[in-house]
């Protein structure tokens, strides 16, 4: 489509789960029609019967529903749909389907494929970076070929050094290596993983930051040149590379800090020629200098806490750019008021090793009150599924401080009740009542500090695993065909995608083990 204004009557939502029924919301307030798409598993989700209309798309697996862009875009054009918002994960990052629909004369709301194809790798983000003159972790910028090369590039840098899967995130494919004898082991088990996570075993090697804070900045960009930061998230709260608590903004932020991230951000972006909205990932050492980690070519889980402490909403604007119109303020008209917490609630059961906990949700109380916003797919009686990520919702507390944020989540978490399955809604309350979270006394290894130092994180024997897998299996077996589903997707390759959701990869892998 070209930069002309277009008038955009109705959205095709690619995804599921709260994000969907995020977009649909957004979309009914500006007047749009919506198109929503599910699988056999999803048949009686939210965002199915919440949309104007619904169409099949295959059976469970991603691979024969979600991650089929033929076949969305096959209901995109029967449905007379004239954009697609991907949400995030699925297609929101793969560059061919973003080309695909420029080529069906649909609109992507997302960036172009040119940009993701730049930025989407994180070997070529880096390439980037350097490109634009950011600051980042010293390492390679191209895939390893070789471990001898491995060697080489840890010999330059020094140790400790971390090893990365190119085409993926959640952490697959990342090993840190502390010495010379623990790197051969540990590059032939990132390969392999990243080769079953993301169809390609490209890694590279980064010096490790010890102990950094993972600090991001959410940009917006439109079609006519202009592209603007909207500060920073604290995302720091992690388990296994995995965000948990989200935050905005961060308590080591100054405006200082924060006005050198965000025009790093805007510059990478501007030289990727990237529209619409995107993230970009930093680590933050002990001396509070920068290094560039990744750009997110899409809308993030955490936008939440953003739109509370600018009083934006990041759906519309993506809309908005996608039909041709121009950013409506500029960098220095805005402003971060207040502060903003969100938890990703999951379908786990953090005393068990975090193992999946699919069932029926028998009861469902939800919390609200001032400041409180709950991003949910989820309503009693639905059958949590094994095929998707096990994101039941996302609980968001808003305050005029840090202190009262936190008070306001804890208080909104004693109201939250979900029966039936086991959730990670304690785990919430344990971090929030401890005392180095409360003084933001953290970093990307607080989690798992914390969790072995309070004796509470056993991780799951082979017996229980075994014992999960058959249960799993039992589960399957008795679950309805037209069994609910509405929790999004954590899939993050850009092009290739696994075969199935890595929480079901999971089971059956420790399954066999045992």
């Amino acid at each position: 489509m070209s930069l002309a204004q277009t008038s955009i009557r109705k959205i095709l939502i690619a995804n599921r789960g709260e994000i969907a029924l995020r977009i649909l919301r957004a979309c009914r307030e500006l007047g749009i029609a919506t198109v929503a798409v599910y699988s056999d598993a999803d048949r009686a989700a939210l965002h199915v019967l919440e949309a104007d209309e619904a169409y099949r798309l295959g059976p469970a697996p991603a691979t024969e529903s979600y991650l089929r862009g033929d076949l969305i875009l096959d209901v995109a054009e029967r449905s007379g749909a004239q954009a697609i918002h991907p949400g995030y994960g699925f297609l929101s990052e793969n560059a061919s389907f973003a080309e695909a629909c420029e080529g069906a004369a649909i609109k992507f709301i997302g960036p172009p494929g040119s940009a993701m194809r730049a930025l989407g790798s994180k070997t070529r983000a880096r390439q980037a970076a350097d490109a634009a003159g950011m600051p980042r972790t010293p390492g390679s910028v191209q895939g390893l070929a070789s471990l001898d090369e491995a060697y080489a590039v840890a010999e330059g840098i020094g140790y400790p050094v971390m090893l990365k899967a190119a085409a993926g995130g959640g952490g697959k494919g990342m090993r840190a290596v502390s010495s010379r004898n623990d790197l051969s082991v540990a590059f032939s088990a990132a390969v392999s993983e990243a080769e079953r996570a993301f169809g390609s075993g490209e890694v590279y090697l980064e010096k490790l930051i010890e102990r950094p804070r993972h600090i991001e900045i959410q940009i917006l960009a439109d079609e006519h040149g202009n592209c603007v930061s909207l500060g920073e998230r604290e995302c720091s709260v992690q388990r296994r590379h995995q965000k948990v608590i989200e935050e905005a903004p961060s308590a080591v932020v100054d405006e200082d800090l924060r006005r050198r991230m965000g025009e790093a951000a805007v510059r990478l972006a501007r030289s990727a020629g990237y529209t619409n909205a995107g993230t970009v990932e930093f680590l933050v050492d002990d001396d509070r200098n920068f290094y560039f980690l990744e750009m997110n070519t899409r809308l993030q889980v955490e936008h939440p806490v953003t739109e509370l402490v600018t009083g934006l909403d990041l759906v519309h604007l993506q809309i908005r750019i996608a039909q041709g119109e121009p950013l409506p303020f500029r960098q220095e008209g805005i402003s971060l008021r207040g502060h903003a917490m969100e938890c990703r609630v999951y379908a786990e059961d953090p005393e068990n090793g975090f193992f999946p906990s699919p069932g029926k949700i028998t009861r469902l109380l939800q919390p609200g009150g001032p400041g409180i916003r709950e991003d949910s797919g989820i309503y009693e009686g639905w059958v949590v599924p094994l095929e998707y990520d096990p994101m039941l919702s996302k609980l968001i507390a808003y305050a005029p401080t840090r202190e009262a944020a936190i008070a306001r989540l804890l208080r909104a978490l004693d109201e939250y009740v979900i029966g039936g399955i086991r959730s990670n809604l304690g785990l919430f309350r344990r971090i929030l009542s401890d005392a180095d979270f409360q003084a933001a006394r953290i970093d990307t290894g607080y989690l798992d500090r914390m969790l072995v130092e309070s004796g509470s994180h056993v991780e799951a024997s082979e017996d229980s695993n075994a014992a999960a897998l058959i249960a799993a299996a039992l589960f399957e077996g008795m679950r309805p065909a037209n069994g609910g589903g509405a929790n999004g997707s954590r899939s993050n390759a850009s092009e290739a995608q696994p075969d199935a959701s890595g929480w079901k990869n999971a089971a059956r892998r420790e399954g066999l083990r045992a």
